[in-house]
């Protein structure tokens, strides 16, 4: 039997426990492996209670588990950088196998533990780091291998999806529909991580090195997020026929790579626009297949321990044929990706000005010294102390060029506050 420790029994590894436990005939019969559960690490004792796990596999000492002789393959699933770092460099050093969903981990840490891999001869299994049950990494890796692949769109955080689709399905603020997530279980206490685009970050760190073979760091990948969204310009948005959406937006540009996590406008027509809820999803472009879209559930305790057990089975299949064939494969080149000259791309505008005679033409003007034509326009919404709203779509702009207008736009003696600016994403249809 090879034999499987799991690291931490919380959301996802007791998916993992219950998959590996209820389907172990089924992935008998598929693969003829006998894979089964052999250690459990686990401090809190509350996690292990009711899910008829025998006394004897459990420990609460991490590396207890890590030098059993009976563990084959180590699957950490605490979550973290430390400890779970420092309990996979051990595995790895005694020349086991790992698995892991840690994608905050991957991304800060990644380089070393997979140099660390290569050395012993090991392998990182890790799949179930972006996007749950979504197996995207071993589309990357094996289905387009044939492809270059050039664009990525991601919708890679549940949580601020499904706060994005409240505020656009019932027309509620920010602060409501977070507390509703909150409410549900979809967003923690503290969700800074999931609305302000680190969460989406990591995942994103993980595709572009994987998918175009590009150095990245987190600094390298503009990152903001959606508490600042107003439900009004949800509703100009589709007045233009646009959805808002948190985008994880890369694109290889020469030897670099434009990375983005940010809320951007998709048009409606758009398979993206009709991701919706918890739900996950990754549109990439290859040059020989064209766009692949990839949906599903990404997070929770079956999708992502159903990911998890994909690596543990792929990593089990080489085992059970003599060992580790083909070599060992990482997370793509390390280190800072050379600067890439940002895109040009449409943009949504919200200026609130006073409702005078003359406003457009001056507004206008201010953009067309930086060499952006306006390609829609509405002046419409109730007056607020004597302001309106004047909002308007853009031609394609780069991001600097539209900074630079909207700065001297909010300077106008006729507008109030700052105006509101918002990518529009055409999604390589």
């Amino acid at each position: 039997m090879i034999g499987i420790g799991i690291i931490g029994l919380g959301t996802v590894g007791t998916g993992t426990y219950r998959i590996l436990t209820e389907h172990a005939g089924l992935i008998r019969e598929r693969t003829g492996l006998d894979i089964g559960v052999v250690r459990i690490a686990e401090v809190n004792a509350r996690n292990i209670k009711g899910k008829g796990i025998a006394r004897g596999i459990v420990t609460a000492d991490a590396m207890d588990l890590i030098r059993d002789s009976r563990v084959d393959i180590v699957v950490e699933l605490i979550g973290g950088i430390h400890p779970a770092c420092d309990f996979l460099a051990a595995a790895l050093d005694l020349k086991k196998h790992v698995v892991t969903a840690n994608k905050a981990l991957l991304a800060r840490e990644g380089d070393a533990l997979f140099r660390l891999a290569a050395k012993r001869g090991c392998e990182i299994g890790f799949e179930a780091s972006v996007c749950g049950g979504i197996p995207v990494i071993r589309a990357i890796r094996d289905g387009l291998v044939g492809n270059d692949l050039t664009y990525i769109l991601g919708i890679l955080n549940g949580t601020s999806n499904y706060i994005l689709s409240q505020m656009t399905d019932e027309g509620v603020s920010f602060a409501e529909a977070l507390k509703d997530a909150q409410h549900k279980g979809y967003a923690e206490k503290d969700p800074t991580f999931d609305v302000e685009g680190t969460d989406a970050a990591h995942k994103l760190s993980i595709l572009v090195r994987l998918a175009f073979a590009r150095p990245i760091t987190m600094d390298g990948i503009t990152t903001s997020g959606i508490s600042k969204i107003d439900p009004v310009d949800i509703g100009f948005a589709r007045d233009f026929g646009y959805k808002i959406k948190l985008l994880a937006i890369a694109k290889k540009l020469g030897a670099g790579v434009e990375a983005r996590v940010e809320p951007a406008m998709l048009p409606l027509n758009h398979p993206m626009s009709s991701v919706n809820g918890v739900y996950n999803a990754v549109y990439i472009v290859g040059d020989m297949v064209g766009p692949n879209l990839f949906y599903g559930k990404g997070a929770g305790s079956e999708p992502t321990g159903s990911a998890v057990v994909s690596d543990i089975v792929d990593i089990a299949k080489k085992l059970g044929a003599g060992g580790m064939p083909r070599g060992v494969r990482t997370l793509g080149p390390a280190g800072r990706s050379k600067e890439a000259k940002g895109s040009s791309v449409p943009y949504y505008l919200r200026v609130m000005a006073q409702d005078r005679p003359g406003v457009l033409s001056k507004v206008s003007g201010v953009l067309a010294e930086y060499g952006i034509s306006i390609s829609a326009v509405t002046q419409q919404g109730r007056k607020v102390s004597g302001y309106v709203p004047v909002v308007m779509v853009t031609h394609e702009a780069t991001e600097k060029a539209l900074k630079k207008a909207k700065g001297e736009i909010d300077r106008l003696s006729f507008v109030k506050g700052e105006s509101v600016h918002i990518r529009i994403e055409e999604g390589n249809l």
